[in-house]
């Protein structure tokens, strides 16, 4: 995934249910992760050039972590999804990650179902906490 591909992956996600956008998302702040975490970021295209899916990792040193893996609905059960996880955890494993967090919906049955098929599982012995550290609710 390169700087180029972030409107069409933000019309993707604006699409699709369990997809959660926040201000965080805005197209500056996407291009800066994908600055800071190189290659580790993936497009599936159609052969005319579509945007089928995407999936956007990074890390911090120790941990990585995926944000709005996705595949368009009408791409979907091809393994695409599955074909995008693998490419960042590869991506992730050359930089000596070897554990991948990321965030699920609560009510999204169906991306927790596409998780436990990859072998993720669901953690419920800690809770997510967030600090907003400035005067937007919505960061």
């Amino acid at each position: 995934m390169v700087e180029e591909d972030i409107p069409a992956a933000l019309a993707l996600w604006q699409g699709l249910p369990g997809i959660g956008l926040r201000d965080a998302d805005s197209p500056e702040a996407l291009a800066r992760y994908l600055r800071r975490n190189p290659g580790c970021s993936f497009v599936a295209l159609t052969e005319a050039g579509e945007l089928a899916g995407v999936s956007v990792a990074g890390h911090d040193g120790r941990r990585g972590y995926l944000h709005h893996v996705a595949v368009a609905e009408r791409f979907r059960n091809r393994g695409l999804g599955r074909e995008l996880v693998e490419h960042c955890a590869a991506a992730l494993k050359a930089e000596g990650i070897e554990k991948i967090n990321l965030w699920v919906k609560a009510d999204n049955a169906a991306g927790l179902a596409f998780w436990n098929r990859l072998g993720g599982r669901e953690r419920r012995d800690i809770l997510m906490v967030s600090v907003i550290t400035g005067d937007n609710p919505n960061a």
